[in-house]
């Protein structure tokens, strides 16, 4: 969750709700491709990212990790990550023409880009990142069509569900030193939120939801 102090570092001070026009909309980027590159351990994927990626793609999560994303560890959590290549540090699925390859299906962290999150009191609104885009000039545009995201609703409750059972993880881990259990709890968060086998929105939301409570219990997690 973002403090209003940093967030008045990084944002304009203000913070957006679904309905509110925001200065985000870059024209189609035109061909600009800076916000894909250096940002492989700035974000990790989460479930629906990855479930969206493999639908589109006809890809498995471990055809993914052949070379399109990598497994980080932070704060002892291992979660994917967009990989990283050469020089200058570009995405994995950036073409040749160095636009993204899997627009349609591209991560939520890529979909809000120059929005980001803020959580507080069981909800999410959205912020300004001043100064991230390139761009010289942003047009005002409603954040839910920014976002561009189908079924908001439900997209939302999960986005809020995966941020709390990362948090609550994190705060669980800080008093696990064994290396063989920080490796089954990881092994355990992959296998089961990352490998569904879902293949409409509405058969991932639902494994997600039907799994939670289960997971939590196996995780140590309240």
């Amino acid at each position: 969750m973002r403090s209003e102090s940093r967030l008045e570092e990084i944002s304009d001070g203000k913070v957006y709700d679904v309905k509110d026009m925001v200065k985000a909309d870059a024209g189609e980027c035109d061909g600009c491709s800076a916000c894909c590159h250096g940002v492989g351990d700035l974000f990790s994927l989460s479930p629906y990212d990855i479930y969206m990626i493999s639908i589109n793609e006809k890809v498995t999560f471990e055809d993914l990790l052949n070379d399109k994303i990598e497994l980080i560890t932070e704060e002892k959590i291992s979660l994917p990550h967009l990989k990283m290549y050469g020089d200058e540090d570009k995405c994995s699925f950036l073409n040749e023409e160095d636009r993204c390859s899997i627009h349609s299906s591209r991560p939520g962290v890529c979909r809000l880009f120059p929005l980001g999150r803020v959580y507080e009191d069981n909800d999410l609104k959205y912020f300004l990142q001043t100064g991230a885009c390139t761009k010289p000039k942003l047009n005002k545009i409603k954040v839910k069509k920014w976002i561009g995201i189908s079924n908001y609703k439900e997209n939302k409750k999960f986005v809020l569900e995966w941020y709390k059972l990362i948090k609550a993880l994190r705060f669980r881990l800080k008093f696990v030193r064994d290396e063989e259990e920080l490796r089954e709890i990881n092994g355990y968060l992959i296998d089961v939120f990352y490998k569904t086998s879902a293949s409409t929105d509405e058969e991932f939301y639902d494994y997600f939801h039907s799994n939670l409570a289960n997971a939590k219990s196996k995780l140590g997690i309240l």
